[in-house]
């Protein structure tokens, strides 16, 4: 059962189909240069606390919300998230407001995908099941954070391309999706 559920927090997070969390992530990594792995992972981490918080009320009862409106706020979660790198490009956007705000868009990400995953865990205790896909979630959200970061290395230090630019480009084209995203929702 653990191996099931963790195959099932990686693949929520792998899903070709859900590219909203992996667009979530590059935005919110995309500012941050190699050298600060440890501290994009914490903030990374910071989100799946976030993540599992909102799935353990949903799956206790506690908290219900419309998966319609949550999806719209998914979308509106990576535009903020964009829009906030396109603003303060540089390292000023790091700031300790970054992870506060990747635990709040955790929340709402967890939200997203309460419904779901209430359904599949029926009657069971949740505990372990909640674990075991939370550390799915994480495992492949710090593969993400690697390959963004490997390849922000890549493109900065091997093709030149100065971080800003980088930062910006990037984070337009989320931010365009993502409004894309929220104007199909709505």
């Amino acid at each position: 059962m653990f191996a099931e559920y963790l195959k099932l927090g990686t693949g929520h997070i792998l899903d070709p189909n859900g590219i909203d969390h992996v667009l979530f992530l590059i935005a919110l990594v995309i500012a941050y240069s190699y050298k600060e792995w440890k501290g994009v992972i914490v903030l990374a981490t910071a989100f799946t606390f976030g993540h599992s918080v909102t799935l353990a009320l949903a799956a206790l009862d506690v908290v219900a919300v419309s998966s319609k409106l949550i999806e719209i706020f998914i979308a509106v979660s990576i535009a903020v998230t964009a829009l906030f790198n396109i603003l303060k490009p540089d390292s000023d956007n790091k700031a300790a407001l970054r992870y506060p705000t990747a635990f709040i868009f955790g929340l709402i990400h967890g939200l997203g995908f309460s419904n779901f995953f209430k359904t599949i865990l029926g009657k069971d205790n949740i505990a372990q099941p909640l674990l075991a896909f939370n550390i799915g979630v994480e495992l492949a959200q710090v593969i993400i954070v690697l390959l963004v970061l490997l390849a922000s290395y890549l493109l900065t230090s091997v093709l030149k391309i100065k971080k800003r630019h980088l930062v910006i480009a990037t984070s337009v084209i989320i931010l365009l999706y993502s409004i894309k995203l929220v104007l199909e929702r709505i």
